[in-house]
Parts: structure tokens; sequence; C-alpha cells
């Protein structure tokens, strides 16, 4: 068995889109409609094409529990998933240049240093740096 997709919440599949390209830095890998102004939209790091992929899923806009869910990890402040990076404080800084809002500014937490932003489509994201 492997990792071939893994989903993500997302509130508007093209807003998502914008942000995980243009700000994030990830590429759109597969892109194809599904009727009813759903997609199967899938990103993936341009550094692994080749890796997992992620999901940009509508299911908050179609599936009323998954809304629910997703509002409360947010609410709480709680990441719905992480991104590794090479170094915390420099992905902070590119991407508080592209606007992006962050809810926890570059922090030190034991062997690793972590930060955590706003994706625009209803989820806190956690970038990571293994110190």
């Amino acid at each position: 068995m492997k990792i071939q997709i893994i989903s993500l919440p997302v509130q508007d599949q093209e807003k998502a889109l914008v942000f995980y390209t243009e700000k994030l830095g990830f590429v759109k890998k597969v892109d194809l409609p599904l009727g009813e102004d759903t997609r199967w939209l899938t990103v993936v790091s341009m550094e692994a094409q080749d890796e997992p992929e992620i999901l940009l899923e509508p299911a908050p806009n179609h599936f009323p529990p998954a809304k629910v869910y997703q509002q409360a990890l947010f609410e709480a402040g709680i990441p719905y998933t992480q991104f590794n990076v090479d170094d915390v404080q420099k992905e902070f800084d590119r991407l508080v240049a592209l606007g992006v809002q962050f809810s926890v500014p570059p922090t030190e937490m034991g062997t690793v240093k972590v930060a955590v932003l706003d994706d625009t489509c209803g989820n806190n994201i956690q970038i990571v740096q293994m110190l």
C-alpha cells in the first residue's frame, strides 16, 4: 500500500487552486469537471510531482458534517494538516510578503519550528521545520 491522494476540504475550489499554486507554490496536477461546479482537482509539490497529490475536496459545500468539522478545527486554531519546509522563517517571510495571514508566527517547539497560516479556504495549515 502507498499514499497516492490526500484530501483537504476547501470551501471554494478555484480560490484554493489560486492560493495553493500562487502563494504556496504547488502545481496543478489534475483538473477534471465532475458536474455541479465540482472538480477532481489536485495539486502536487513542485519539487516532487510524482509524490502524493492533495485533492482540493469541495466536501464542506456538499456534506454538512464536513463543514461543521472543518469550521470547528479552524475556530479552535487546530491545523488541518502540515507541510514540511526547509526553513520556517524564510517561508514565513516569503508568504507574509504575498499577503498570507498567520495565526502563529515561527515558534520553536522542542525539535521543530512551526508556523500556522490561514489558507483562505477554511483551514489552518501548519508549516514545519525539523531542527
